[in-house]
């Protein structure tokens, strides 16, 4: 089936741009992205004495806890006792967050929040598929917006499988999955 023209337009203005880093207030957290070998999934809880947003991976080798603000593994687990299951998949927490199950999106479906507060939205486009782009906009984004003014192409997986991507429930963890690794930001 041929594109539309529209379609082809939409195409063609993702393709066009580069890799930016997302503006003000968001930063990435650590020195890049956190390598996890056979990434099958994410999921976040709120640590509970620092309120920092915490990210759960699921990996073939076990599951990783990890401090969404400053990119360190705080609990790790070689051997869970379940992956995720039930409707909402979720998987049972670790370390600080040990009675928490964590919903957990994937290679097995589900979803992070596309929404986060102050306007902020995640956009997943695979213009050139399996190649996933996520892109950061506000308002209407790369719809009607320019690039670098109301959207910003954060990520493009084109070396790993594309697993999720999305906000955490607070809105201060901007994550994306890939089969190899996980890239966070965060903002204050």
């Amino acid at each position: 089936m041929a594109l539309t023209p529209y379609q082809q337009q939409l195409r063609d203005r993702i393709l066009a741009v580069a890799v930016t880093a997302p503006p003000e207030p968001w930063r990435p957290v650590g020195r890049g992205p956190i390598a996890v070998g056979g990434l099958l999934g994410i999921g976040f809880a709120v640590h509970p004495e620092s309120g920092h947003d915490l990210v759960l991976t699921v990996s073939a080798g076990g599951h990783g806890l990890f401090d969404a603000v400053t990119g360190l593994k705080v609990a790790r687990d070689y051997e869970p006792a379940e992956d995720p299951d039930g409707p909402d998949l979720r998987c049972p927490g670790l370390g600080q967050v040990s009675d928490v199950r964590i919903p957990v999106a994937g290679l097995w479906g589900g979803g992070l929040h596309t929404g986060a507060e102050g306007g902020w939205h995640v956009e997943v486009a695979a213009p050139e598929w399996p190649h996933h782009r996520v892109l950061l906009a506000t308002g209407r984004g790369p719809w009607q917006g320019e690039h670098g003014e109301t959207w910003w192409q954060v990520f493009d997986v084109c070396w790993s499988t594309f697993r999720a991507a999305g906000f955490s429930p607070t809105g201060r963890t901007l994550a994306v999955a890939t089969s190899s690794d996980l890239t966070l930001w965060t903002r204050a």
